[in-house]
């Protein structure tokens, strides 16, 4: 999405939220509704009910995707404030706490047309709160937010997809064992948002949710990431994953599957791997051509390729089609991003903290 909210302050040991844009409309979210697990207020009676139903329906359909079963009731609903505005920029900002294991405090902003909040920003926010249950700790960098992004809306997906190769191509690529390593936003955070979302989406058609689950909590339990890389998808390395993504990139990001998965190829070769693999075999390509990527670490080549739209086929129906068919489609109209007051390397950055003694992320 190309606009969030400001970054989240953290005051005494407790977690305390001040989210701003330039809009800054929170009194014009004036009606409310409740669910079980959602508090809504909204512009109007109407987008209130229609915010938290949804909610409620991403919640239970997201978590059956990606846990298999349905997250038990929160002991407090979640509190929504929504922004509403046929051209306000998109954007959300999730935040809860953790103690003990424990996950609690939900608070959600979220902004932007009707369409886009029900189709885009209410999925990627829901699908934090679920990640959150299931990890009861923060979450990589680039797994949570790449993770999220997944389930927005293709016409948002493919605005990431285009930013990394443009990324790529400049230079601006982060190498895996840096973006890895990251336990804050780095200065440049556009590339991480970008490169997160491919990676995640390579590795869930590779492998499957479930999978890419279990390797994000097996890699946080010792940050030995070249451990759970060659255990997981039978790499020997960071580098030789992020070569083989990089190829996939320049590919035109083909559709994946047990049958086409170059993960496959790699586990076959790979000694110790517990995966067997199947040889992988040509496939539909769906956005830019070949030679439009440069390579994490490589120079730049003297000529622009020209790139294409990506066009996003999912391979199993998106949630977020529950809601995209009930509204109307949104203006066209070119809508200035909301900036962080903090710095415009951070603009496409959702505020998203948990804190307790000292521990931040922001989102």
């Amino acid at each position: 999405m190309e606009a969030r909210f400001a970054r989240v302050v953290a005051a005494s040991t407790l977690l305390f939220c001040f989210c701003f844009s330039p809009l800054g409309s929170v009194a014009n979210a004036s009606a409310g509704y409740k669910t079980t697990n959602f508090v809504v207020s909204a512009p109007t009676p109407q987008l209130a009910k229609e915010i938290g139903d949804q909610a409620e329906v991403y919640r239970k359909q997201l978590s059956m995707e990606w846990l298999g079963k349905e997250l038990p009731t929160w002991s407090k609903p979640c509190p929504i404030t929504a922004q509403v505005q046929p051209n306000l920029g998109a954007g959300g900002a999730t935040s809860f706490m953790f103690e003990r294991g424990e996950v609690f405090g939900w608070r959600m902003r979220i902004q932007g047309s009707a369409q886009r909040i029900l189709d885009s920003v209410l999925p990627h926010e829901v699908t934090h709160t679920i990640f959150a249950s299931y990890f009861r700790q923060p979450v990589p960098r680039w797994a949570d937010e790449g993770a999220c992004t997944t389930v927005e809306h293709p016409s948002e997906v493919s605005k990431q997809e285009r930013n990394l190769i443009q990324f790529l191509k400049s230079g601006r690529g982060i190498p895996f064992s840096q973006m890895f390593a990251m336990k804050e936003y780095p200065q440049d955070v556009m590339p991480l948002y970008a490169q997160g979302h491919s990676l995640s989406e390579w590795l869930i058609e590779n492998r499957g949710r479930k999978e890419f689950l279990e390797f994000v909590g097996d890699g946080m339990k010792d940050e030995n990431w070249q451990r759970a890389v060659h255990e997981h998808y039978g790499f020997s390395s960071l580098l030789a994953m992020q070569t083989a993504w990089n190829d996939w990139v320049k590919q035109g990001r083909p559709h994946l599957g047990p049958g086409t998965s170059p993960i496959g190829q790699v586990a076959s070769n790979t000694s110790d791997s517990r995966h067997a693999g199947t040889p992988a075999v040509p496939a539909t390509f769906r956005s830019q051509s070949p030679d439009a990527v440069t390579p994490i670490g490589t120079a730049l080549p003297d000529r622009s390729s020209a790139t294409t739209a990506a066009t996003i086929t999912p391979t199993t129906p998106s949630v977020y089609a529950v809601a995209a068919h009930r509204i109307q489609p949104e203006r066209t109209a070119p809508v200035e991003p909301i900036r962080s007051v903090e710095s415009a390397s951070t603009s496409a950055a959702s505020v998203y903290d948990a804190s307790r003694g000292g521990a931040t992320m922001r989102r």
